[in-house]
């Protein structure tokens, strides 16, 4: 049998239930180490170790941690990776930048177990998912994000939004948003043409308010890349 079908046995048979509560976003989730629990009897059965490892990129003058799920075939070598993307918070209240640091790197890595074991209907966030209360007012807008070259990108965002500001954005967050936008599976010319679609406008007119709509409309993109 070989890797292939012995990770197709796991994604059929591994259970991770949503067994955790968050108070904030008033829904229940399931963490890492649920999924790990779940999967250490089957890793066993199936003769395959699970090794995870951490790295730290810099896209746009921001931090984000890629986690690599590695999974390897002892009877005969052969290996599978998933990696997944997870940026820090600048800052984020009541916890220090070690934290804020494992915080990133535990959502990094179940977003990348998620992907390797088909897990779905993960919450953005989870734990630590205070859904706008500290800075922002939720806001919600049904409008489709994505260019008209692909329907299968239409989709419904939900996003954080800043106080409303004429000011246009900086050129980090210019940066910010092309490498979002190639992280969700667009080049700079269709970027540039879903953002001009939208907001009638280029990239470098965006205002905080249009940056924040178009940086979590990609983000979305992202996560639910991902998790499929």
């Amino acid at each position: 049998m070989n890797i292939y079908k012995k990770l197709f046995n796991i994604q059929q048979e591994l259970k991770a239930p949503k067994n955790l509560y968050n108070k904030f976003g008033n829904y229940n989730y399931r963490s890492t180490e649920t999924i790990l629990e779940a999967a250490k009897p089957l890793l066993k059965t199936n003769n395959l170790i699970l090794l995870i490892n951490d790295d730290v990129q810099e896209i746009g003058g921001k931090n984000y941690i890629k986690a690599t799920t590695k999974l390897i075939d002892i009877e005969t070598g052969e290996s599978i990776e998933n990696s997944a993307l997870a940026r820090e918070d600048e800052a984020r209240k009541k916890m220090d930048s070690p934290q804020i640091t494992g915080s990133c790197s535990s959502y990094a890595r179940k977003c990348a177990l998620n992907g390797l074991f088909m897990i779905d209907d993960v919450k953005d966030s989870d734990a630590t998912n205070k859904h706008g209360k500290d800075e922002y007012e939720a806001k919600e807008d049904t409008t489709t994000f994505a260019g008209p070259e692909s329907k299968k990108n239409n989709v419904k965002n939900i996003w954080t939004q800043p106080k409303k500001t004429s000011q246009t954005i900086t050129e980090t967050q210019v940066k910010q948003l092309y490498a979002t936008g190639l992280n969700a599976g667009f080049n700079a010319e269709i970027i540039e043409k879903q953002i001009q679609k939208k907001f009638n406008k280029g990239i470098k007119e965006l205002n905080s308010n249009e940056y924040y709509q178009a940086y979590n409309g990609y983000k979305q993109m992202v996560i639910g890349k991902l998790t499929k």
